[in-house]
């Protein structure tokens, strides 16, 4: 009997045993997902919305390029006074200055070998946007000490308008410029005195960024070769006012005496966004100025057809519309640091202290072109 009571509680426990839920062994938890890093949010670069530009062909050796140009049949070189191409014009040298240095954050340098610094250690300074060998040529021959840094990033003003979004690069780049100045002449107290942005073509788009910048308060003139355009309103052939304020408050300024301005356009009519020329009108028109006509003959065959003064607000309008009608504008620097900078700022001077022979230069030589050189004194006042 006892037997036969432990045989059924043995059943019985197994029984239990089999139909109570099994214990089934935790599955490890998943690996948790890292945090996602906040997306920054985007940065609109005010610039000016314009179509891509045009391919250009690719210009001689030594030739400055155009990014917003697509050239017309080109004018014969023995047309043009003195048979001068004026995208590749007879190098003078380098005068009293040394050739190009690097020692800048970008772009390179052009100084006086000697010169070119106050005893109290100031400078002036011009930064020019594209087309630097061109405007080299140009630039000596009247320039007898103000620095140049000049910077040429490729087709299209959309490339300096990117490099110089940032505040931080034009400040580098100036701190850079002082501390070469310091060292070239051994004056640790070196700093700029007056400072000017100049632009040919497409460089205009590093001009636009500086303006608005806190370093864009220190510049003293802005000089434009043929280098503003700006897009059009929607649905109609209007200049669209976007990306201009800058310009147009610095020629207010400039118009008052307190700045210089010197602004030049041609008779080019790009692809789908407003000229140089028409451009330069809807400035004139933000200051309630009227353009007067002009008849002469200016640097490398420009024949100019319309003029503005107000104070220190120069501008010029140029006929043609071809490729060399675009290059000769940068002939214009010569006579603006003659006729305008030179006396404004009254830079130190600088002195060339080892000879050199005339063709030497960074870059290789142009094609050798019979004639002479015209009218190379031709004031753009």
């Amino acid at each position: 009997m006892r037997r036969s009571l432990l045989l059924v509680a043995m059943l019985l426990v197994s029984f239990a045993t089999s139909i109570a839920p099994r214990a089934t062994a935790a599955e490890p938890p998943s690996a948790p997902t890292p945090p996602v890093a906040p997306t920054p949010p985007s940065i609109t670069v005010p610039v000016v919305a314009v179509p891509s530009p045009p391919t250009v062909e690719a210009p001689a050796a030594g030739a400055p390029t155009e990014g917003h140009v697509k050239p017309r049949a080109r004018a014969p070189v023995a047309s043009r006074p003195g048979g001068i191409n004026p995208c590749m014009t007879p190098d003078p040298g380098f005068g009293i200055y040394d050739e190009w240095s690097r020692k800048v954050s970008m772009g390179q340098l052009l100084a006086p070998q000697k010169g070119g610094v106050s005893p109290s250690g100031a400078f002036d300074l011009i930064v020019h946007f594209h087309g630097h060998e061109a405007l080299r040529k140009e630039f000596v021959k009247s320039a007898d000490g103000i620095i140049l840094v000049a910077i040429d990033l490729g087709i299209g003003s959309g490339a300096y308008s990117s490099a110089f979004a940032s505040r931080t690069t034009f400040e580098h780049l100036l701190e850079t410029v002082t501390r070469e100045m310091a060292r070239r002449s051994g004056r640790p107290n070196a700093k700029i005195r007056r400072l000017a942005l100049s632009s040919w073509s497409a460089g205009y788009g590093a001009v636009q960024q500086i303006l608005i910048q806190p370093a864009g308060k220190a510049v003293d003139a802005v000089i434009l070769l043929d280098s503003l355009h700006a897009g059009y309103l929607d649905g109609a052939h209007k200049v669209s006012p976007a990306g201009l304020d800058p310009f147009v408050a610095f020629a207010r300024e400039a118009a008052r005496g307190k700045k210089f301005m010197y602004q030049s356009y041609s008779s080019i009519i790009p692809p789908g966004y407003a000229s140089t020329r028409e451009v330069a009108h809807f400035i004139i028109g933000q200051l309630g100025g009227r353009l007067r006509t002009a008849q002469r003959k200016d640097v490398l065959g420009l024949a100019m057809d319309e003029r503005f003064d107000q104070g220190n607000y120069h501008v010029r309008g140029y006929l043609g519309d071809d490729k060399p009608d675009h290059c000769a504008h940068l002939g214009l620097i010569k006579d603006i640091v003659r006729a305008h900078l030179n006396r404004r700022w009254n830079p130190p001077r600088g002195v060339r202290v080892k000879p050199r022979p005339a063709a030497a230069t960074t870059s290789k030589p142009g094609p050798t072109v019979k004639g002479k050189l015209g009218r190379a004194n031709a004031k753009t006042r």
